[in-house]
């Protein structure tokens, strides 16, 4: 079954398309990875996925329905998204910024509730930052930020989660619980997630689904098997790959590369 649908999706910035004519399907339940180059079109993507960006010409639908043409707050109680920059207000500590996850659950003057007090602390915890939460954000590490961030989307309690490079800044021990919980929220509550990553073996060791793009363009879209191929990641990233199978998920991995001599 498809949550997300993206049809014939243009999207850029000012006069510049980075985008153009991509269809592609995000599986319910599943998650999905996209993979290229730098500056391919995996973020623009994700933001016209998110509704930061509106499309020039096609649509993203939400269980078939037009995103763009949904309410605000309707799709945050949906989707919650963690950017590749995050920036927070001066002076918020971990807890007060979590906890602005639950905004699109607020009604009137936006009093917690009992409820949105449960989410905001299991999302610090399952992040690792309880020993954090009254310290200001500005004082963390960027790892540490990184996961209040995480912990801020987890909060937000949605059914979909859109994460534009979650590992970013994590040492790779942190990296790899941020993955296992993803992984753990998809297998125990069913989460759709939807990312961006840079590591190809993290990529597939993690993913159901994988969308790997080139210069704006949909190269290729299925499995680990079929994504992670020594001749999709030729086209994709001009490398020469020698592949093997991971030991911990059985799906394929890279297990070293060099640039693809015939196109030097």
């Amino acid at each position: 079954m498809t949550v997300l649908t993206i049809d014939h999706v243009a999207v850029g910035y000012a006069n510049s398309l980075i985008v153009e004519d991509l269809s592609v399907s995000i599986p319910k339940g599943k998650i999905t990875t996209i993979i290229g180059p730098n500056g391919c079109g995996k973020s623009t993507l994700l933001k016209a996925i998110s509704r930061v960006l509106k499309t020039q010409s096609g649509a993203v639908y939400l269980d078939g329905r037009a995103i763009h043409q949904l309410q605000t707050k309707e799709v945050a109680k949906r989707m919650a998204i963690l950017p590749q920059s995050a920036n927070a207000p001066g002076g918020l500590t971990v807890f007060e910024l979590v906890s602005y996850g639950r905004f699109p659950h607020q009604s009137g003057f936006g009093t917690l509730k009992k409820e949105d007090y449960e989410h905001i602390n299991w999302a610090i915890f399952v992040t690792g930052l309880n020993e954090f939460k009254d310290r200001s954000v500005e004082a963390l590490s960027g790892g540490q930020r990184q996961r209040v961030w995480i912990a801020m989307a987890l909060a937000q309690g949605t059914e979909i989660l859109i994460l534009d490079e979650p590992t970013t800044y994590l040492d790779l021990a942190h990296q790899l619980e941020v993955l296992i919980l993803l992984q753990r929220l998809n297998e125990e509550e069913g989460r759709t997630i939807v990312m961006v990553l840079h590591d190809l073996n993290h990529a597939s060791r993690f993913s159901h689904n994988m969308i790997s793009m080139k210069n704006g363009t949909l190269i290729k879209e299925g499995s680990p098997e079929e994504v992670m191929t020594c001749l999709n990641l030729q086209s994709v990233f001009n490398i020469d790959a020698r592949m093997t199978t991971c030991p911990f998920s059985k799906n394929p991995i890279c297990l070293s590369y060099q640039l693809n001599q015939k196109n030097e």
